[in-house]
């Protein structure tokens, strides 16, 4: 059984911040349950483009609100609290938080914690023997 609270994992190596962003990565590839989980916060009035090339993601909402522009189809949605959204087919995506957008999100195949975006937005494919070997 694992129990962690926020407190911590924040400041600590499971807590990557960038620009536009903060995750802090609460299960990852080693925990060996097949998924990662994070408690993310996008900033209002940034952009962050993404692709998920590697990795299917569930982003659950429980705060704040930020437009989802999937690039693929052009569509616009507007994600509030309780609202899902699931990158499935691997779609580029815009997010754009009008407030801090707090969300909960799910990685499959698990993510090491080591990742960030590249120029393109993706994430590379990380596993735990390529941390074992750096």
């Amino acid at each position: 059984m694992i129990v962690r609270s926020l407190d911590e994992v924040t400041d600590t190596d499971r807590d990557v911040k960038t620009e536009t962003w903060r995750s802090r990565r609460l299960i990852l590839a080693k925990e060996g349950v097949g998924f990662s989980f994070h408690e993310t916060v996008l900033y209002a009035g940034t952009e962050t483009r993404m692709w998920y090339a590697n990795h299917v993601e569930l982003v659950h909402c429980i705060e704040g609100e930020a437009e989802l522009v999937n690039e693929d189809t052009g569509e616009t949605h507007i994600i509030t609290p309780g609202t899902l959204y699931l990158l499935n087919g691997h779609e580029h995506h815009i997010v754009r938080p009008k407030t801090d957008f707090r969300v909960l999100c799910v990685f499959n195949p698990p993510v090491t914690g080591r990742e960030v975006h590249d120029e393109n937005g993706v994430y590379p494919l990380l596993t735990e023997d390529d941390a074992a070997a750096s």
